[in-house]
């Protein structure tokens, strides 16, 4: 486990762990004091050298966030002098650095919050497409590297590094600014910077990596210190627990995905459920009601059921027409499809399904719940034949093969 920040241990220090920690908020700040998203990153691979052969030594500093940003400034301004790090003393560089930590660093602290927020702002402007938006806050809010950012895309390493460097110019082309928007439209950029984090969540979800739910729950915490007067920010992070409280539960044995139904509810994680709860409540309580708590509420629903006959889909499915009035989204449709199935039976979510044909054509997930619609329909036949093109359409290799194992199981001759 990694040494507590504050420790002045030895060479088990978790160095890496460390920066990804406090990367958010040292590249914040230091991409206002340099005014460039390369040469920050840079500057913090630099510290990142220093820290390795300092910090085993001296153990970690007291304000490791301070240490960081002023190594990493320190050094960025040398490159810039066109001196060598190399030729710097580490240890004078070390000094200067716990001299802000002892010195500067509760003034420094109190302005960070909000270097992080205009991080957040910056890497979620409109200009960016929504898939930028999202690797461009792994990298630079939580330090993923872009091999990790290509795996979670299903992409090859250099086209997203192409993607990430497209980015980083148009902001730096278009003049994005590094700053919150004016009052009069923080409301609408929210939503979108909540969508990014909820985005990150969900290509975690659909995979067995759990580190992109940690990074967005953490971004989701982030965002609830900064903005607490945001009840849709408060319900994006309880819908965020509430959904990873049953990861446990989620794999079998031999790692494969355990359907929502047929999962054991005593391993769900109820501290999770009740601080999710607690928070859908508090936005709630607020009276501004968005579709982030309208998500939220329906995770509570199922979370707060003992066991899956006793899910009150009838409000899942008044849940959903409300979400899908205000989100007409593919995944939204689905969702209400198979809401509408369960509540009034299966014949109806596949007559809904029909109808909204039109606006899932090309959503990889919908053939998935056409498939369960049939199965749960009675009509075998065709659920196995909706099974395959489900497994071919599916986006997500891990799902693909729970479905393959739906499809197997009515395949046997004791099927019913």
């Amino acid at each position: 486990m990694p040494v507590p920040i504050d420790a002045r241990a030895g060479p088990e220090i978790d160095i890496a762990s460390i920066f990804r920690q406090e990367h958010g908020r040292v590249f914040g700040a230091l991409v206002r004091q340099l005014g460039d998203f390369d040469r920050a990153e840079d500057a913090i691979q630099d510290a990142f050298l220093v820290a390795l052969q300092l910090w085993p030594k001296q153990g970690s500093p007291h304000k490791p966030a301070a240490w960081i940003t002023t190594v990493a400034r320190n050094a960025a301004l040398s490159a810039h002098r066109h001196q060598s790090l190399a030729a710097r003393k580490h240890e004078a560089l070390a000094e200067e650095a716990q001299a802000l930590a002892t010195a500067g660093a509760a003034a420094w602290d109190e302005d960070i919050p909000d270097e992080r927020l205009r991080l957040i702002f910056t890497c979620c402007h409109p200009a960016l497409s929504e898939e930028s938006r999202v690797a461009l806050t792994l990298q630079t809010m939580c330090g993923v590297p872009t091999p990790e950012i290509a795996r979670l895309f299903l992409a090859r390493e250099d086209a997203m590094a192409q993607r990430l460097v497209r980015a980083k110019r148009r902001i730096k082309e278009t003049g994005i600014p590094f700053a919150i928007p004016a009052a009069e439209r923080l409301e609408e950029r929210v939503e979108a910077v909540c969508s990014v984090v909820y985005l990150m969540f969900t290509a975690g979800f659909s995979s067995a990596d759990p580190q992109p739910c940690a990074e967005a729950i953490h971004l989701g915490r982030v965002l609830v210190h900064l903005m607490p007067s945001e009840p849709e920010v408060r319900a994006l992070l309880a819908l965020m627990l509430l959904h990873d409280a049953r990861r446990a539960a989620r794999t079998g044995l031999a790692g494969e995905l355990v359907p929502l139904e047929e999962q054991d509810r005593s391993r769900w994680d109820q501290a999770a459920i009740a601080e999710g709860t607690n928070l859908l409540d508090e936005a709630i309580a607020r009276g501004r009601p968005g579709p982030f708590q309208i998500q939220a509420a329906i995770a509570a629903l199922h979370a707060q059921a003992k066991d899956a006959a006793s899910t009150p889909w009838g409000e899942i499915h008044a849940l959903y027409e409300e979400l899908y009035r205000r989100v007409p989204s593919p995944a939204v449709a689905v969702g209400l499809c198979v809401a509408q199935g369960m509540a009034e039976g299966a014949w109806a979510g596949l007559a809904r399904l029909e109808r909204l044909a039109p606006e899932l054509e090309g959503y990889g997930r919908a053939a998935a719940a056409r498939a369960d619609l049939l199965r749960r329909a009675g009509r075998t036949r065709e659920a196995i034949a909706a099974y395959r093109v489900a497994i071919a359409e599916c986006p997500s290799p891990w799902e693909a093969q729970a479905l393959r194992r739906r499809a197997e199981a009515l395949e046997r001759p004791d099927s019913t």
